[in-house]
């Protein structure tokens, strides 16, 4: 499908046309999610989205396949965004490395996150916590929080990109931005961001809506038009 009017240069934009047609003819693969978060929004675009994890996506309906994530990776996808697990990667277990690493896990962690990184996707995101594949892979090329994207809380996230533009966010009114993405930063508690509190793991891991949304207003336009 060609996109009048939008070029590599404003597709930080959000798509002015409501368009559900915008990634007709595109299928991208939302790799380790299984809440529905990013994969509805790009499937809203009108993207062939799909979602893919070990467990069941919390929404029903969704394009959802359940299992393992090499068993569709080459399946003709035109763009991927992946969420690997963060368990035995991210410096908040650092204290567990050394068990981690003696029994292997670590190990395994890092060559599946090297394994998405690697697949032949035209377009490709990983997200992942502050961790060890700065070391192991390379920096990322983004680091956000989801107070950037509207959501009020702190939680520092690394993006690594492949063939895709860093999330653009305005902290505050410039020449060429009236319109400001951050709020604040949200309650810390005892050190900690308060809503790390008032949710289990599973919904710890969940992409934050604002998040959710700039990866779809932004990446859908990249994907659809580079």
């Amino acid at each position: 499908m060609k996109v009048e009017n939008i070029t590599v240069e404003n597709m930080h934009i959000r798509p002015p046309f409501g368009n559900t047609m915008l990634g007709a003819g595109f299928r991208i693969l939302i790799a380790c999610e299984e809440s529905d978060e990013v994969r509805s929004r790009f499937e809203a675009y009108g993207f062939d989205a799909w979602s893919c994890d070990i467990q069941p996506n919390r929404n029903p309906r969704a394009k959802h396949y359940q299992g393992n994530i090499f068993d569709i990776i080459s399946d003709g996808w035109d763009a991927m965004i992946a969420f690997p697990p963060c368990t035995h990667l991210a410096v908040s277990g650092a204290a567990y490395f050394k068990q981690k690493q003696e029994s292997g896990i670590q190990q395994e962690a890092i060559d599946f996150f090297l394994k998405i990184a690697n697949a032949d996707i035209k377009h490709i995101a990983i997200e992942n916590p502050v961790g060890i594949m700065s070391k192991h892979f390379r920096k990322p090329d983004q680091i956000i929080h989801p107070y950037y994207f509207g959501d009020e809380a702190r939680k520092k996230t690394c993006l690594w990109l492949k063939n895709l533009p860093p999330l653009y966010h305005v902290k505050e009114p410039n020449l060429f931005e009236s319109e400001v993405t951050h709020v604040s930063e949200g309650k810390i508690v005892n050190g900690y961001p308060a809503w790390m509190f008032n949710n289990d793991k599973k919904h710890r891991s969940k992409t934050f809506p604002g998040t959710a949304q700039a990866m779809a207003d932004q990446w859908g336009v990249a994907i659809a038009c580079t």
